[in-house]
């Protein structure tokens, strides 16, 4: 029994041995300089806060040859020492309530940030130890459980704060850090906020951007998360949506003038109007005073719920830079009873109160400072001591200056926002102890449906309750819920405008609820808002001028898709909308308007039978085709003269009902074009010409060959007069007269048979058949034409840009070509024989006649081809008609003119003997007829013999 006494106490000495060893080992690095509030006696559960009381970390020198101090903090902010009294308030106002936690007193131990992570992290460290000694992994001391923490102000904070208590799965509940980072629950399992997530605050200004039509932006951010995250977010957003970014600057978080002028610069020389900052009052404040020393003004500010309603930034002068400034701001609400406690403040409590009164007051509580002070300065004026310094000091504080009388940011209650988001901060706290204090045991969440302790509960219990927590907030009755950790992104849209005093009013001019449908998010008014410079239009900000309807926007090569020139649609081609990217092709019928904003229909042309010059046209046609007729009705009445039955007066009649086809057929090239007038008039036409040129030609040729057995004739005629002349001389010679007379006359015979005109080769018979196969040619060619191919109309939409040109579709090149060639052809041949003809000479020469009338017929067609070609739309078809009609008219008067010249006004001329032809002599002074060429020549003959015989 002994022994096994003596080794149990031997394991015990060398148990304890061993751990004092061990802790011997263990030194305290470093001890945290940290100030803030602190009451956790007699309470049973301990809440955590952190406020960036200070602005920033008092700079040290680097001094590394000496042990390193924790730095203090400086520049004192009323804004956020408020925000700390905001909890302070909700928690004694808590422990007040017998409706919640009636049964428990919460404590509280709040930390200064000083708006540093470095100060973040300390104090995050020292709350989770329990103890001013921080010693990371414990919980030192036995006291009240530590139920959450409330902080730690700005994103960058709660980022670092969020990294440690997630790994001891110890809640954080931010009122606010509102970077969209902090959602992500892989990375801050155990992160909270009753602010709205960024990601709503983005999409809501980028929605505001893109209501107003600005679409040249600049941008200024915080080095930070929050304000890097909510610009990545907002630049993506209205990127998107065709806004361009004019600049992109980033305050610097620890002071630098020279960013400071790089930015006052950049946003001076910017043409963008509109600037969006995503920053703390803190980190923005110096850029402020520096706009303000340059004068900036004419910018409109678009502000985050960060410094919407900060009274940091208000300098004096600040209306005309700010004025009309536009921002979001989170849910405002009055809290009943906080004045009186931000105002209810003993200034000898802590020295963080201590430090608030004297920064408010500009004196000190410490008598001893306040007599140095004195003494100092009354030395630097005269060198004594005045009475007054003997006695109470200047510049000590009495401790009883009245808060209520200063206009000061802690004591102005107008706009609590982020005050309001601590305060549900506090209470979402609260609620979810409460809810964890009264759990029924067996209806638990927890091992199988357990309880947790309120006096001695794990940090990953508690949140469970937070994340499930839902409460009503006091006084506004507002339902506060967390999803995924953020709650509704709701925001007021807030103006700042000023009086003429300069002083601020912060007018809500809309709301934005991010949890409504994309169409009800925001609803804004827009009359209500001042602008800059207290104008009621809002401002424009882009790069280039919005390109009209009637352009396009031609990109500039380097530059943001914001900058572009407005280049005006081609013709054909509209833009109806502002800021097209591309002119639309108008259709096939439509045509651009002048401004190049709307497709009209184009112009339908054709040659209408109503407009003047088709009313032209077709008096000249019928006047063309009557005179045609009346010719006719002349002829008919002199059918049994002469004239008429001279050379078939079937063919005359042929040719007079071509002509009259013709002068009628440029008639149905009038109007709007049909299938069956471009059926007809084409066919009209090519068979008028036919039967036309054919009926000449069959005349031509009867008077051709009978020009040519007169040449023959007379050539004979000379060769009979030389025989003759030749046997005279003969017989002359050798006394024999009388042989010489008989072979004269023999000739002579021959002469005047091979001289009778009556003697004709071709007969009429012969000129009709030549006619009728000639136009039966042409007929077997039309109708071959009309069935595989025929002529239909169209709308000819590329002759003309701005007409659509009602014509006639040939069908096929090919067909109209040879139908139009072989007319050609026609004409050639007629005007050949009508040119051999035309020394055969009678009364009217109708020889010269025809030729004259091919000749008018050619140089008609020959001047057709290339005004045909230079024209366009209803002026081809009136050229076209106008050849016809002046070829026509050209055959008519050529050929029939002498002829009703002589049945008219000389009928005495139309006997049979003036009809006989006769051919032209050389030296042009016989003008018989062929009956009296045959007896001259045979007197000529007889004489010539009778001389040789007298001789």
């Amino acid at each position: 029994m002994e022994i096994g006494s003596f080794l149990l106490g031997l394991c015990a000495f060398c148990y304890f041995y061993g751990s004092v060893s061990a802790e011997s080992t263990c030194k305290l690095k470093a001890k945290f300089n940290l100030s803030g509030y602190k009451n956790v006696e007699k309470k049973k559960v301990v809440i955590g806060g952190m406020f960036p009381v200070h602005k920033r970390i008092a700079s040290t020198d680097g001094n590394t040859s000496r042990v390193p101090v924790s730095s203090g903090c400086e520049g004192f902010n009323f804004r956020t020492f408020r925000w700390t009294q905001t909890m302070l308030f909700a928690i004694n106002e808590i422990n007040k309530r017998n409706d919640l936690l009636p049964n428990t007193d919460l404590g509280y131990v709040i930390y200064d940030s000083c708006f540093t992570i470095s100060k973040a992290v300390e104090g995050t460290l020292t709350y989770l130890t329990g103890q001013d000694e921080a010693v990371p992994n414990y919980r030192c001391g036995d006291g009240a459980p530590l139920a959450a923490l409330v902080g730690a102000g700005g994103s960058d904070l709660s980022i670092a704060t969020a990294r440690i208590l997630g790994l001891y799965h110890f809640p954080q509940v931010s009122y606010f850090s509102t970077c969209s980072a902090l959602e992500s629950k892989f990375q801050f399992p155990t992160f909270l906020r009753t602010i709205p997530n960024d990601k709503h605050q983005s999409t809501a200004i980028a929605r505001l951007v893109l209501h107003f039509g600005w679409t040249w932006v600049g941008t200024i951010a915080a080095d930070d998360d929050y304000g890097k995250y909510g610009i990545k977010d907002f630049k993506e957003q209205v990127e998107e949506a065709g806004v361009c970014i004019s600049f992109s600057e980033t305050l610097p978080k620890v002071s630098s003038p020279e960013d400071i002028q790089r930015i006052v610069q950049t946003v001076v020389e910017a043409t963008a109007k509109i600037i969006v900052v995503f920053s703390s009052d803190v980190d923005l404040s110096p850029l402020i005073v520096e706009l303000l020393r340059h004068n900036v003004t004419n910018r409109t500010w678009i502000a985050s719920e960060a410094w919407v309603t900060s009274a940091l930034i208000m300098e004096p002068g600040v209306s005309s830079l700010l004025g009309g400034t536009i921002g979001f701001g989170v849910k405002r609400a009055v809290i009943p009873g906080l004045q009186r406690h931000l105002l209810d403040l003993d200034p000898y409590d802590d020295p963080l109160t201590e430090e608030f009164w004297e920064t408010l007051f500009n004196c000190t509580l410490d008598y001893g400072k306040a007599l140095k002070k004195t003494k100092q300065r009354t030395k630097e004026v005269n060198g004594t001591l005045s009475r007054a310094a003997r006695g109470v000091p200047d510049g000590l504080c009495t401790g009883r200056e009245a808060l209520g009388l200063l206009n000061n940011t802690y004591s102005d209650v107008s706009q609590l926002r982020i005050t309001y988001s601590v305060y549900k901060a506090v209470y979402a706290v609260a609620h979810a102890l409460h809810n964890l204090e009264h759990c029924e045991q067996g209806k638990g969440p927890f091992n199988g449906k357990d309880c947790a302790d309120i006096t001695n509960f794990e940090p990953w219990q508690l949140m469970y309750y937070l994340k499930n927590v839902r409460f009503k907030v006091p006084h506004t009755d507002e339902e506060i819920y967390f999803d995924d950790g953020d709650v509704e992104g709701f925001y007021d849209i807030i103006n700042w405008q000023f009086n003429s005093n300069g002083e601020i009013s912060y007018i809500t001019v809309g709301r934005y609820n991010g949890s409504a449908a994309p169409e009800d998010r925001m609803t804004i008014m827009n009359d209500s808002i001042v602008w800059n410079n207290e104008q009621l239009v809002p401002p424009r900000s882009v790069c280039s001028e919005n390109c009209q309807p009637g352009t396009r926007k031609g990109i500039r090569q380097g530059e943001p898709v914001c900058c572009f020139d407005c280049i005006p649609c081609a013709d054909g081609e509209i833009s109806n909308t502002t800021n097209a990217r591309e002119c639309v092709l108008c259709s096939e019928d439509d045509w651009s308007n002048d401004a190049h904003d709307a497709c009209v229909p184009k112009i339908i042309e054709f040659l209408a039978f109503g407009e003047p010059l088709g009313i032209t046209l077709i008096v000249i046609s019928a006047f063309g085709a009557l005179v045609t007729i009346a010719v006719m009705v002349v002829f008919l009445m002199n059918i049994g003269t002469p004239l008429v039955k001279a050379n078939d007066a079937l063919l005359s009649f042929s040719l007079l009902f071509s002509l009259v086809v013709t002068f009628l057929c440029s008639i149905v090239f009038l109007g709007e074009p049909q299938n069956w007038s471009c059926m007809t008039s084409q066919v009209a036409l090519a068979l008028g010409f036919a039967l036309c040129l054919s009926s000449i030609m069959g005349k031509a040729a009867v008077l051709m060959l009978r020009a040519q057995a007169l040449k023959a004739a007379r050539a004979r005629s000379k060769a009979a007069a030389k025989a003759a002349k030749a046997a005279a001389e003969a017989a002359a010679n050798s006394g024999s007269p009388d042989v010489i007379v008989t072979n004269t006359n023999n000739n002579n015979d021959n002469v005047n048979a091979g001289a009778n005109p009556e003697v004709d080769r071709l007969t009429c018979a012969h000129q009709r058949a030549i006619a009728a196969v000639a136009t039966l040619i042409q007929a077997i060619a039309c109708t071959v034409w009309l069935i595989i191919l025929p002529p239909q109309a169209i709308k000819n939409t590329s002759a003309q840009n701005i007409k659509i040109i009602l014509e006639c579709d040939e069908g096929s090149v090919v067909f109209i070509c040879c139908i139009f060639a072989y007319d050609i052809l026609l004409a050639l041949i007629a005007f050949i024989f009508a040119f051999i003809s035309r020394k055969l000479e009678d009364h009217i020469s109708e020889g010269k006649c025809m030729t004259f009338g091919m000749l008018v017929f050619f140089i008609v067609w020959i001047s057709f081809v290339p005004a045909y070609l230079s024209t366009r739309g209803k002026f081809m078809v009136a050229v076209q008609i106008f050849a016809i009609l002046a070829s026509s008219f050209g055959l008519l008067t050529c050929i029939f003119l002498p002829k009703c010249y002589v049945l008219l006004v000389k009928p005495e001329r139309n006997t049979e003997e003036l009809m006989r032809p006769r051919a032209k002599p050389r030296d042009g002074t016989s003008t018989g007829t062929s009956a009296s060429l045959a007896t001259t020549a045979t007197e000529v003959t007889a004489t010539t013999a009778s001389t040789a015989i007298d001789d």
